[in-house]
């Protein structure tokens, strides 16, 4: 299979969720749940409506409970007893986050968290508190190289 944006996406924001504090599968939920929002987004949320922001601290948005890591958001699953979020009425879950971005590294995927937590390390909080600087120097420089690599590896 190939590792492509999304997966890269998903692993560097759920490592961003990491190191700012999420325990790892609130992380994980995290990552999948904004490289949904970018995705739907890149398609004008033509497929689904409905959110799934979150971060740092709670409070309300239009009757629903919002997270937020630094000034991104995403809705909390309040279903859930574990930090979980929520986009377009679906909860990205540890399972849908095996599904959809674990199983494209095939057996590759622990080398890969790894080299995306050392990589997005190497930022100050202040881009890491900052949607607009993630998504700007941290993932859009290397999205397609790590693409690349981490397809390669799956292969090998």
């Amino acid at each position: 299979m190939t590792v492509g944006r999304f997966q890269v996406m998903a692993v560097l924001q759920a490592a961003r969720a990491s190191i700012l504090g999420l325990p790892l599968e609130s992380a994980y939920s995290w990552g999948l749940n904004r490289a949904t929002f970018i995705a739907a987004a890149k398609r004008g949320f033509k497929a689904r409506s409905g959110s799934g922001e979150g971060g740092g601290r709670a409070g309300a948005a239009n009757g629903r409970d919002v997270y937020h890591l630094g000034d991104d958001m995403a809705y909390k699953d309040l279903t859930s007893a574990e930090l979980r979020f929520v986009f377009g009425g679906k909860v990205q879950t540890v399972a849908e986050f095996q599904k959809r971005v674990k199983d494209r590294f095939g057996g590759s995927f622990a080398e890969a968290w790894e080299e995306a937590l050392a990589y997005v390390k190497t930022f100050d909080e202040e881009t890491l508190l900052s949607a607009e600087k993630f998504f700007g120097e941290v993932y859009r420089p290397r999205r397609d190289e790590l693409a690349e690599k981490w397809t390669a590896q799956s292969r090998d």
